[in-house]
């Protein structure tokens, strides 16, 4: 009888990969090092460094026309091939992290096992529930996201180890060790959160034969609507990674960059996520939207949406959720979760609304005149998709992309480890050198 061997595990699959990639970079470096790559003008110095290229990132890159590929694989294309749930149709976030990590399409196989351990290691020590516990309910949910995943740091396997000291060919294995256990964790502590915040208290435990979307849906309350669950496995699919420069990504990475450990850097990204210029927009897209609904009641005629976003334009505020620091086209992730509600929720009022002004603030924005880029983000459409399924806290919207974004953030610093890569420290001047450098251009 032909004996079953056991799918190979996602670390040992990383440690063959490393070697490879190690010295592919080691060649490339020293083959084109000195090669220039990359012209900075004074407006991208004094613009958040905007499009200056200076990072290495592995996992995705954002195209401004395209959209973003996940190792070179677009949201539909990542829709189609990576397992899904038994019954289930979206991808698991298992085989997004598994593609992000190795560049390599799992099997079912490897990502039920990754469920499995993940389910394994979700366990939360008694000081972190007791931590959140004692939160004012007045503390933001993103706070005390980022207070609990900072407290893990009691937790980490990378700085007991280097404080014992370690070859720096082992920096990764204990950088993965702790990602595994974060990733584990963090649906744990954003569902105490919800519990404590605008439920009973009471937190569901894990069950280990379940997926990890499965789990936090149960967790917060609402694995009993199978469509629920199906929105979560995209939800935390599609928010997942979206290249190295934005905020949340770039904070992880810098860092990391200082041996901090994932915990510590995880927690630096979600304080970048919480800004309203990040993640927290998908909060204020929902407000605005319910807003809008009360002053124009029921009519949702173009001339009244028009009229509405004029008037948000003229106080001089901006349109949340549409505009994006890279892309000049609707956000395919925006387009994933349309795709859902048309399936889903086609006669939903604010699913309508949401498609309405889809249809008109684009054309507003561009007479408007100061908009780069007309139209929506990710944010333009999560937010009312939640609140169908009966999650309505929007001030808690945040946390859940902070939990998908740490699947996403976290492979990077897995290989930035692995790869040796160097303290982050660009070079900065004061305006008056400025003025003096462009004056001898």
């Amino acid at each position: 009888m032909q004996q079953l061997t056991h799918p190979q595990t996602l670390k040992d699959r990383l440690a063959e990969l490393i070697p490879g990639e190690q010295e592919n970079v080691k060649n490339l470096r020293t083959e084109h090092g000195n090669k220039k790559i990359c012209e900075v003008t004074l407006d991208q110095v004094y613009t958040g460094m905007r499009g200056i290229i200076g990072l290495v990132w592995e996992g995705s890159v954002l195209d401004s026309e395209e959209g973003i590929r996940f190792r070179g694989k677009t949201i539909p294309e990542c829709q189609q091939i990576l397992p899904k749930a038994p019954g289930g149709q979206e991808p698991l976030p298992e085989g997004l992290f598994w593609l992000l990590l190795t560049g390599e399409v799992p099997s079912e196989q490897q990502v039920r096992d990754l469920s499995a351990e993940w389910a394994a290691r979700a366990e939360l020590p008694s000081y972190i529930g007791e931590l959140i516990d004692r939160c004012p309910s007045t503390l933001h949910p993103m706070a005390q996201f980022s207070l609990a995943v900072t407290a893990l740091e009691g937790e980490s396997t990378f700085s007991k180890a280097y404080e014992k000291g370690i070859n720096k060919k082992e920096y990764w294995i204990y950088t993965f060790e702790d990602s595994m256990n974060l990733i584990a964790k963090v649906p744990g502590i954003a569902a105490r959160i919800y519990r404590n915040l605008f439920r009973d208290g009471k937190v569901a435990d894990i069950q280990k034969d379940k997926d990890y979307s499965f789990n936090l849906a149960n967790m917060l309350g609402f694995a009993e609507n199978k469509d629920f669950v199906e929105l979560l496995r995209l939800y935390l699919t599609i928010h997942m990674d979206h290249e190295g420069g934005n905020v949340s990504a770039h904070a992880t990475h810098l860092i990391g960059s200082a041996l901090s450990s994932p915990m510590l850097s995880l927690a630096a990204g979600l304080n970048g996520l919480a800004g309203p210029l990040h993640g927290l927009a998908n909060q204020e897209v929902l407000r605005w939207l319910v807003k809008m609904k009360e002053t124009i009641g029921d009519n949702v005629s173009e001339k009244r949406i028009s009229d509405y976003l004029w008037s948000t334009l003229k106080a001089g505020q901006v349109v949340p959720g549409y505009g994006h620091a890279v892309l000049r086209k609707t956000d395919p992730r925006y387009m994933a979760q349309r795709e859902f509600a048309l399936k889903y929720l086609p006669e939903d009022p604010m699913f309508k609304l949401v498609s309405q002004v889809y249809k008109i603030a684009p054309r507003v924005l561009a007479e408007h005149g100061k908009t780069k880029n007309p139209y929506p983000n990710v944010d333009a459409h999560s937010g009312v998709l939640l609140q169908y399924y009966g999650l309505t806290e929007s001030n808690y919207y945040t946390v859940l992309f902070g939990v998908s974004r740490a699947l996403g953030v976290l492979p990077q610093l897995i290989w930035d480890r692995a790869l040796g890569m160097s303290l982050e420290r660009p070079k900065s001047f004061s305006t008056e050198m400025y003025k003096k450098i462009v004056k001898k251009l």
